[in-house]
Formats: C-alpha cells, structure tokens, sequence
C-alpha cells in the first residue's frame, strides 16, 4: 500500500531542511502505517508553549531551526498515539534515511541514530532499559524526527 503526503502535512514541510523533506517523501511511500506531518519549522513562541505545557522538555529544539518534524499515525481517519503505529513509521524513516545516506535520530531513541538499531520496538524499549539502570528519566516522543546533532549544525539550512 503506497500513501501519499497531504496538502497540510506538505505546509508543515515549509521551512524544513530539504534532507529531511526528502526523508520524509520517501517514508511516506514505504511505510505501511500512514501518518501526518503535524509540526515542522517552530516559532520559539509555540516551542514557550509546549514547554509550559509539559509536552516537550527544552526550549532549544530542533523544530526551531527546521532540523525536525513530528510524524503522527494516520489510522482509520483520525490521528493514533499508540506505539505499534510509530515503531513501523520509525521504520520506514529509518530505511528512508539508509537510502538516502541521511542521519537521523528518533524520539523513541534519543541517544542513537535510527540507522544503529534493528528494530524499532527493542531499540525504544532497551533505550528506556538503559537510562533506568543509570537513575535517569525518560522522555519519548514517538512522532519526533530529526537530523542528527552531530551531522547537521544549527545554520546548515
């Protein structure tokens, strides 16, 4: 099954790195779970919000600087939050990303690079595994896409 971008999610494009445009481009036509671009290029404005609103944990994201998206599960109409949906979506971002040779960290597995993992599921869980066993919290953001810190400076747009 092949899904296409809609007009919204190509606006909530406008202003993101053109290598994560593609990515996204490409995912769209290999996912097996359809999805939506709900947030792409942020005002520090709406980033002060969602701060305030507990629904992200910094005022530096990489939504500010177009380095992000937020991908939402498309599922019989309506927006999905449930995890099975966002494990197959992270994994056609990751092949996206292989083929496209673009480095890509996910809001599942904040501290690797999509491409590092083998499945998304076991990726998340162990991440989680892993900051627990050190006494750190845990942050996830299923639909949260960006480009690698350490390969995409802040003015590489």
């Amino acid at each position: 099954m092949s899904f296409k971008l809609g007009k919204k999610s190509l606006s909530n494009l406008e202003g993101v790195h053109p290598d994560l445009v593609k990515v996204v481009h490409r995912a769209i036509e290999i996912t097996t779970v359809d999805f939506t671009v709900i947030e792409g290029l942020r005002t520090p404005e709406r980033q002060a919000q969602l701060l305030k609103e507990k629904k992200t944990t910094t005022k530096n994201s990489r939504h500010l600087t177009g380095h992000a998206v937020d991908l939402a599960a498309w599922v019989d109409g309506t927006v999905s939050w449930d995890w099975k949906h966002y494990y197959k979506i992270a994994e056609a971002v990751k092949q996206a990303a292989q083929e496209f040779e673009v480095s890509i960290e996910w809001g599942g597995v904040w501290d690797r690079e999509i491409s590092q993992y083998e499945s998304a599921e076991e990726a998340s869980k162990d991440y989680v595994k892993r900051r627990k066993a050190k006494g750190q919290s845990v942050f996830l953001d299923a639909p949260h896409f960006q480009l690698a810190w350490g390969k995409y400076g802040k003015t590489d747009l």
